[in-house]
């Protein structure tokens, strides 16, 4: 499925809460650049929106992986 969306690439995530997202800032911002990114703690996917819709989405797996986190492609 192509995640691609008018605001960028969107993903379902297991970042459930705000000390997850300070966990996984560093690595959000190295990856797509700082503002780029955003969660949506209020959807029980935790979208995970990510403006650069350049991102190589295996990197960021395997870095979110290394955190505990993972993100997934929604589902058809």
């Amino acid at each position: 499925m192509d995640s691609a969306t008018k605001y960028g690439m969107k993903f379902q995530s297991n970042i459930k809460c705000g000390a997850c997202i300070e966990k996984v800032s560093a690595s959000l911002d190295e990856i797509v650049g700082k503002g780029n990114w955003e969660v949506d703690l209020t959807a029980p996917e935790r979208w995970l929106t990510i403006k650069n819709i350049h991102t190589d989405v295996q990197v960021l797996n395997e870095k979110l992986n290394l955190l505990g986190y993972k993100v997934m492609e929604p589902a058809a």
